[in-house]
């Protein structure tokens, strides 16, 4: 059974609609769930009526396609942690760079396209060449991303006198590798096609390992927009208004994302993007003077009996041990106490854009006591305790009065200025940045060792005993 043209155009229309309501939906925590589900439903209807379509062939093979990819997909889905997560999307990013390059090469090599002439087949070897241009960087650059948010790949930025020329040099190679290729006779053009992945793949990587840990978050979100842009040149070559509508939105919505995040760490867009700010800063780090002092449970159980305002911000360490449960309850064990329990969110607080909204949204956290960083700053001198849970770049006072700190500059949540602070770490490890954090060596400042989750359930044993 297939559907007419006009049908198959007015579902595509449908689905665009469903897709703008999405990305309007996942703007707010209140109606996230519904912006999910109308992007569930809208890729539901872009599959039958593409599937459906008089134009595609082989039906058979697709639908076995989408019910192995499905399967895949579900199985991966059900066993990745939430601490994982900002590596999951890091890889399917990769996923959608590749699908770009094939598409590419395909419609290359389609018989149909050495039919077309003039214009029109100049015009279609652009949109191939730049398909498989912005497919191949997105493809590397996402395994690096997510090799360096998993681990594998080391985070520290990799430069050196003369990288932003050398990528210069290989964006003009490839500029004449298309000239070459528009000009190529038949598919004579395969072989400037093949070189030019090479070095597109290559600028992937460079670009992905040149930026610094501490810009991951952004590189995740810029990532997403490259993805973007590579389905949307598919949908060029595919001749196909549907995925052109779809990952223009992509596309768009990612680079926004991105350049909100660069505002919160007081960043420019392209020094991020293009790693012109992770060459480093000059001169000699600030000497941190203090000492570090700890508590134990039950001294920080008594602060919080104590308090009348607490805050708690919470951080990357939060997601590894699974403490949002626990740390609802807990923030419920106080409210019931009378006392004002708020969470501050720093805009790139854990690997991901969103993680730790995600994580309290998860643990059914009300949205009206999750502030922003520039919500909840003001209000710093008032409070009483602040609990940082596993966080450690966003409360960094190095970003504030320190020039020559990787992340000066950096807007920062001001948790040194409460009346105390408790930093709940396994350990004094330096964050994701790899720098040190003079918060802990504060007068006002103690540490409370050992795993967040453990750490909150004996807080509680001690305030409901």
């Amino acid at each position: 059974m297939f559907i007419a043209k006009e049908i198959q155009t007015a579902a595509y229309l449908f689905a665009s609609i469903l897709f703008i309501l999405s990305l309007s939906g996942l703007a707010s925590q209140e109606s996230a769930k519904r912006g999910v589900f109308y992007g569930i439903v809208g890729m539901i209807v872009a599959i039958f009526a593409t599937v459906l379509g008089k134009t595609v062939e082989g039906h058979i093979y697709i639908i076995a396609a989408i019910a192995i990819a499905s399967v895949i997909g579900i199985m991966v889905a059900r066993k990745v942690e939430m601490t994982a997560m900002p590596q999951l999307v890091a890889i399917l990013h990769s996923f959608v760079g590749l699908a770009a390059v094939l598409v590419g090469i395909g419609s290359y090599l389609d018989p149909e396209t050495q039919k077309l002439t003039g214009a029109e087949h100049t015009i279609h070897l652009v949109e191939v060449f730049v398909g498989i241009f912005i497919g191949a960087i997105t493809f590397t650059g996402s395994i690096i991303a997510w090799g360096k948010l998993d681990g594998k790949v080391p985070s520290k930025p990799w430069s050196f006198a003369g990288l932003q020329m050398m990528n210069l040099i290989l964006l003009l190679a490839c500029v004449v590798l298309g000239v070459l290729f528009c000009k190529a006779e038949g598919t004579g053009g395969l072989v400037y096609l093949g070189i030019m992945t090479a070095i597109a793949s290559f600028i992937g990587v460079v670009l992905v390992m040149a930026i610094g840990g501490g810009d991951m978050p952004v590189v995740v979100s810029m990532l997403n927009s490259y993805s973007g842009w590579a389905a949307a040149a598919a949908g060029f070559m595919l001749g196909n208004d549907l995925l052109i509508v779809t990952g223009a939105l992509v596309g768009s919505s990612g680079a926004i994302l991105s350049m909100h995040m660069c505002h919160a760490m007081n960043r420019s867009f392209f020094s991020v993007i293009f790693a012109s700010s992770s060459l480093g800063p000059k001169g000699e780090k600030k000497a941190i003077e203090g000492e570090v002092t700890a508590l134990n449970h039950e001294e920080v159980a008594r602060l919080l009996k104590e308090a009348k305002s607490v805050v708690i911000v919470p951080g990357y360490g939060m997601a590894v041990a699974k403490a949002q449960y626990p740390i609802y309850e807990l923030v419920q064990t106080l409210r019931k106490e009378g006392k004002n329990v708020r969470f501050a969110i720093h805009p790139v607080a854990g690997r991901l854009p969103g993680h730790m909204n995600v994580l309290l949204a998860e643990a059914n956290v009300p949205y009206d006591i999750v502030l922003e960083m520039d919500e909840i700053n003001d209000d710093m001198p008032d409070t009483d305790v602040v609990m940082v849970i596993g966080a450690n770049d966003v409360v960094n006072p190095s970003a504030q009065d320190d020039p020559a700190s990787s992340i000066y500059g950096m807007p920062v949540i001001e948790a040194w200025k409460a009346e105390k602070v408790i930093i709940m770490k396994r350990s004094m490890s330096a964050g994701y940045s790899g720098e040190d954090n003079p918060l802990f060596y504060k007068p006002n400042s103690d540490m409370l060792y050992g795993d967040a989750k453990a750490s909150v359930e004996k807080l509680l044993g001690f305030l409901k005993g």
